[in-house]
């Protein structure tokens, strides 16, 4: 599923949903995402009935173009693992030798 991007009209702000499919968690217990958006602070996505999870943040839109961002997962013996989104915006080189999803914030 592709970002889902509502933008408001009464300021510059877009509330970005989210959401990740069970086959892509790797199995994982819990689901984080980070962001350039809170300076990489792991945000626990919500695990849903369906096996997704889901978040729903607040970007502003008159900062800048685009957020990088990436998903944490935590297995139930403890192994963590990072991925992208594979429907995000686009991707990103980041220091690691790794990519970073980006979510496009501007119209």
């Amino acid at each position: 599923m592709p970002l889902k991007k509502q933008y408001l009209k009464s300021r510059p702000e877009v509330r970005v949903t989210f959401e990740i499919n069970k086959q892509a968690t790797h199995n994982a217990k819990k689901v984080y995402l980070l962001g350039e958006f809170n300076d990489w602070t792991p945000v626990e996505l919500e695990h849903l009935k369906n096996g997704k999870f889901k978040t729903v943040i607040s970007l502003p839109t008159d900062q800048q173009p685009s957020y990088q961002f990436r998903y944490k997962f935590c297995g139930m013996d403890g192994e963590e693992t990072f991925d992208n989104d594979w429907n995000a915006d686009a991707y990103q080189p980041n220091s690691y030798g790794e990519d970073n999803s980006v979510v496009m914030v501007s119209y």
